[in-house]
């Protein structure tokens, strides 16, 4: 049976050469590339009858869970309360990675419900994900400098890992002043508003990513949902001052556990170990990662088919219904020697523990 290790010799990296060259070169294994595209086309189809449940379950459940935080005098049932909203307003905030690939018209009305219900109330409208997660994905940018959603952690200092995880507590603050009160600045400072368009309007990991100005039918969908943002996060400013701030602290610290837990996915999502090359479609796959059953703990951590990053990157067009019977199919197909094997990894605690030893390898 061939080691991810015998397939980085076979790719040319020498016994002391670091994983992450071998990784990024790797020649593109053009049995499992096929066995992925002849895959049955009846698995690219978004299915409203799972999506719209599933959302609406997950943001009923999410805000219930919120309301008892808010509204509990019992600080064990308020806690208990924050922890389910966080995670099922997670797993509601999570759709907003099918929005970017979702097929134009598969799902009417879902881009607006999602925007409404979660994206603008959590200050997440979709104009700050679309058209930025999809150069995540273009073949020649992943892993390079111009990926809005890459960053060498594997390769960067040790203290760099907490410092990513903690960071996240800061975001509803930093899109509640990005809402509230920037955005209305930019109206009548241009060269602030050309800054907020190219370096404030991305959900990004890669600080140097710039967005260029929107255009057409998606500058409009722009407009519209930053003003509605806008609007919202002043209003809840305006009410808080006016009838107390407990409800907004609750509401901030609840989604401050949302940004953490995801940012602790986005941490073991890839391994992070390319320098900036571009890199071969198996290599893009080998550096991302799978976390499939039949543990089901990465169902809270990973929703809405996150657990399957390596296969999404294979096949990103694929609706997160899909994925695990996708990857059944896969296994089946390619057998236990493929290089497919090599990106599934048995949980969140392995693959934070090999990034962590990562860092601490002198270089």
């Amino acid at each position: 049976m061939t080691t991810q290790t015998e397939t980085m010799k076979l790719d040319g990296a020498t016994a002391g050469e670091p994983a992450k060259a071998a990784i990024g070169r790797t020649p593109d294994d053009k049995v499992m590339l096929r066995a992925a595209a002849e895959l049955p086309r009846e698995l690219l189809v978004a299915k409203g009858a799972v999506y719209w449940p599933d959302f609406l379950a997950s943001t009923l459940i999410g805000y219930g869970g919120l309301a008892v935080a808010i509204l509990s005098h019992s600080t064990l049932l308020a806690l208990a309360g924050a922890f389910v909203a966080a995670l099922a307003l997670f797993r509601a905030a999570s759709f907003i990675h099918e929005l970017t690939h979702i097929r134009a018209g598969a799902l009417p009305g879902f881009r607006f419900a999602w925007n409404a219900l979660i994206g603008i109330p959590l200050l997440l409208p979709s104009f700050m994900y679309e058209e930025v997660h999809t150069h995540h994905h273009a073949r020649t940018r992943y892993g390079t400098i111009e990926d809005p959603e890459y960053l060498p952690l594997a390769l960067m200092k040790p203290w760099s890992l907490p410092l990513f995880i903690l960071a996240a507590l800061l975001a509803p603050v930093a899109l509640l002043i990005r809402f509230a009160v920037i955005a209305p600045l930019g109206l009548i400072i241009p060269p602030l508003r050309r800054y907020i368009v190219s370096a404030l309007s991305g959900l990004a990991i890669n600080a140097s990513y710039r967005r260029r100005p929107p255009e057409g039918a998606f500058r409009r969908m722009w407009i519209v949902q930053e003003t509605a943002a806008s609007l919202w996060a002043m209003g809840i400013l305006t009410a808080s001052a006016l009838y107390g701030w407990r409800p907004l602290l609750i509401g901030m610290a609840v989604f401050s556990g949302v940004a953490v837990v995801n940012q602790l996915r986005t941490l073991v999502a890839h391994l992070w170990e390319n320098e900036g090359e571009p890199m071969t479609v198996t290599g893009q796959f080998l550096d991302s990662v799978n976390v499939p059953p039949p543990g089901f703990v990465a169902e809270l951590w990973a929703p809405v088919g996150l657990r399957y990053h390596a296969l999404h990157h294979l096949l990103p067009s694929m609706p997160y219904h899909s994925y695990g019977e996708a990857h059944r199919r896969l296994v089946a197909a390619v057998g236990f020697e493929s290089t497919y094997h090599h990106a599934n990894h048995p949980g969140l605690i392995v693959l934070v523990m090999r990034i962590a030893r990562s860092t601490m390898v002198r270089r």
